[in-house]
């Protein structure tokens, strides 16, 4: 007992004597830690902030303005009342003008500039300005990267002006890659990169970067009724959009020479399609064509497209529509009780192809010289839709779908476009008469 209390009697004699000395070394590392972390520039000079300052001057605010006309508060027309009476209000109140104005983002800001539209593509939400400038002047620009080797789980910056909100950095990772959305009032995009990167209205045309700074995609739309989901395009697709509308000022219609439908249920049994894969069935392959040559066969069950599966021979038309020229698309194909995968290259629509699609679908022959605005009918096809709605050689096609028939390339676009289509709204002259027709197409 003595020698264990004179243990403990000396260990709180060394306590006494150490606290003083440990409560000055606790100090020391108090005032220590902090001047060493303030000294070391690496604790808040991130990637981050590196690359917000290197891009954010190239990211630019867009403000659209366009004037809306909406109707006086005093022209109300009674129900059931002469229309004299809306007549005679026409005279004294015209209807009101306001300006409504828009706000985005745009890539190439430290000053404000007028612009013109080189072009736009409504397919993929995408558009080019031309800022109207001194020659003398140069301004930054950000450097493109490469989507195809993107990621998922790495790191991405997001910078915008969101709800006005200018120069606004957010920051997350790649979430997922070539995602679907159903976007509100518009068909739906395919391929999009996802990120929890915040993005909000006014993000969209905005830079998404990786953490080099390179710019990986263009913010395009958010996911209503949901936090941290955002979307954007890849660069590498919108690289060659931009490409078109630079060149042309719109996206050239392509083609790959494919035809497909839906796959029935008791056609499914017929064909042995898995019941855990979805997709199109190819019911017609033009001779000659990209598909054709590379090696998609009547009879294919398209199941996937660029590495995403396919639910639909609409979720197909939806992708393929997207497509610019030289583009090339990977399909997986089922058939035979086997899957194997073949790539095709989008190219331009010849006028021989469109000839054929205004033979078969529409059942009419057309002389491709345009002639005021308007290409006419040299024949219409027998048991032909066209022919029962009493078309004739001699009568002129002067719009299909709201497309005018201006030159050519219109009548192609307008073809282009009656893929994935049960019907089309034409516009068809006869003497001085202008009629309005809806022609069912055969598939």
């Amino acid at each position: 007992m003595i020698r264990i209390q004179l243990r403990l009697t000396q260990m709180r004699r060394a306590l006494r004597l150490a606290l003083p000395f440990a409560i000055a070394a606790l100090w020391v590392a108090l005032l220590v830690v902090p001047a060493a972390r303030a000294a070391d520039p690496f604790l808040r000079r991130t990637a981050t902030v590196d690359v917000v300052r290197h891009v954010g001057p190239s990211v630019v605010n867009i403000t659209t303005e366009r004037l809306s006309e909406t109707p006086s508060p005093f022209r109300v027309r009674p129900d059931n009342s002469d229309p004299r009476y809306e007549a005679f209000f026409d005279n004294f109140f015209e209807p009101r003008a306001r300006t409504v104005q828009s706000l985005g983002s745009g890539v190439i800001f430290d000053r404000e500039f007028d612009a013109e539209v080189v072009g736009a593509d409504a397919n993929n939400d995408l558009a080019v300005l031309r800022i109207i400038m001194d020659k003398k002047e140069t301004l930054p620009f950000t450097p493109p990267g490469n989507s195809d080797d993107l990621m998922v789980g790495e790191p991405v910056i997001a910078i915008g002006n969101p709800f006005g909100l200018s120069s606004s950095v957010t920051t997350g990772v790649i979430s997922a890659i070539n995602r679907s959305v159903n976007a509100q009032g518009s068909t739906p995009f395919h391929g999009l990169l996802q990120t929890d990167a915040l993005i909000n209205p006014g993000n969209s045309g905005g830079p998404l970067l990786n953490a080099e700074g390179r710019l990986i995609g263009i913010n395009v739309a958010i996911y209503g009724g949901a936090q941290g989901i955002g979307f954007a395009i890849p660069i590498n697709v919108a690289s060659r959009v931009i490409h078109e509308l630079l060149l042309y000022g719109e996206v050239h219609p392509v083609w790959l020479g494919l035809e497909f439908q839906d796959i029935e249920p008791a056609l499914r049994q017929v064909l042995a399609i898995p019941n855990e894969s979805r997709g199109a069935l190819v019911h017609r392959v033009q001779p000659g064509s990209p598909a054709a040559r590379a090696g998609i066969r009547r009879g294919d069950v398209i199941i996937g497209v660029d590495g995403r599966g396919l639910s639909s021979a609409v979720e197909l038309n939806d992708t393929l529509w997207r497509m610019t020229d030289g583009q090339e698309i990977r399909f997986e194909l089922f058939h035979d009780e086997k899957i194997r995968s073949v790539a095709a290259q989008a190219e331009e629509m010849p006028p021989s192809v469109v000839s054929n699609i205004a033979h078969r679908m529409l059942g009419l022959d057309l002389n491709l010289s345009v002639k005021d605005e308007a290409f006419e009918i040299i024949e219409v096809l027998e048991n032909s839709a066209a022919r029962t709605l009493g078309l004739q050689p001699g009568d002129f096609l002067l719009r299909v779908n709201g497309v005018v028939l201006t030159d050519a390339e219109a009548l192609r676009r307008a073809i282009a476009r009656l893929r994935g289509k049960t019907r089309a709204l034409v516009v068809v002259q006869r003497g001085p008469g202008r009629y309005h027709l809806t022609i069912p197409l055969a598939q």
